[in-house]
């Protein structure tokens, strides 16, 4: 079996920092993800530097950014602005980003949970035409702060919608980190009753009560390959304070190393990134795998 790991450090877990990180530090980050074995790096997104100013500097890093063959780099979209720029750039691959809650459209969109299909589609129609892959992330999959609890027919319905835009796979979120491997469980028989396999799905956890490593397990047994992870655990969403870091990249390989499953990645390799890294950031990764090898490296 071989899982594929969606880094998601340089942009998912960078824009939730408050000390802004130089382009020239985030271009040796992608490089040493690349070098350590990653395949799939989000780099970056367009989204207005308002809102995220930690990824002001989108087109000036990829302008600049060296590209090793056999690595994608992903770029998140937020709408056709940021389409223009992408295509501008010479993106290949994008994401958008959807919200399986009422509120955390409003919040994080400015849009209602069924208008936001009215921002996707010109945005997903476009690119396809233009040759891109489009990528889906659902948040809010498991529970929403202002909502409670988030039915699994709920999320359903929504990334339904996004995959019959033209989506290649969806990505879904536990933002806050509430979920527990019987959510996964459900949420996962859930699509699998409507039509949509595991090999249409990735998933996305957040760690804020240490169940991030045992929903993945939960979600690999039931045959999902992508998952999402950021090297060194960095990350949250700016939107959500109670979201906390991703699962950290080298907890997951470490992980699957152990269960005989292949990543291609280094974990060691990557180690040495999160250490590095966190001497940037100013304080220390929250990795306990990163903690344990730290003394190796």
């Amino acid at each position: 079996m071989r899982v594929t790991i969606y880094e998601v450090g340089p942009r998912d877990g960078l824009q939730n920092e408050d000390v802004v990180v130089p382009v020239e530090v985030k271009r040796e980050f992608i490089g040493r993800l690349a070098a350590a074995g990653l395949t799939t790096i989000e780099a970056t997104s367009f989204v207005h530097p308002k809102w995220v100013p930690q990824l002001a500097d989108a087109a000036e890093l990829l302008d600049g950014l060296p590209r090793v063959p056999g690595v994608r780099y992903p770029v998140l979209v937020p709408n056709e602005r940021g389409l223009d720029r992408a295509l501008e750039h010479g993106v290949t691959e994008i994401a958008i980003f959807g919200s399986a809650t009422e509120t955390f459209a409003r919040r994080n969109l400015n849009r209602s949970l069924d208008s936001q299909f009215e921002m996707f589609e010109p945005v997903v129609g476009r690119a396809l035409e233009h040759g891109l892959r489009v990528r889906a992330y659902v948040s809010m999959c498991f529970a929403d702060p202002w909502e409670g609890p988030v039915a699994p027919a709920q999320v359903v319905r929504v990334g339904r919608r996004l995959l019959d835009l033209g989506c290649y796979e969806l990505s879904l979120g536990d933002t806050i980190g509430i979920g527990t491997p019987a959510h996964v469980t459900a949420l996962l028989e859930a699509f699998q009753s409507e039509g949509v396999g595991p090999e249409r799905l990735a998933v996305h956890f957040h760690d804020t009560y240490g169940q991030a490593l045992a929903n993945t397990l939960t979600a690999l047994r039931m045959g999902v390959t992508t998952v999402d992870a950021s090297t060194g655990g960095i990350g949250g969403c700016p939107y959500a304070k109670s979201a906390t870091g991703n699962l950290a990249t080298e907890d997951l390989v470490w992980m699957l190393d152990g269960l005989g499953i292949e990543t291609g990645v280094d974990v060691r390799s990557l180690t040495a990134t999160s250490l590095w890294l966190a001497g940037r950031l100013g304080r220390p990764s929250p990795s306990r795998v990163v903690q344990a090898l730290a003394k190796e490296i």
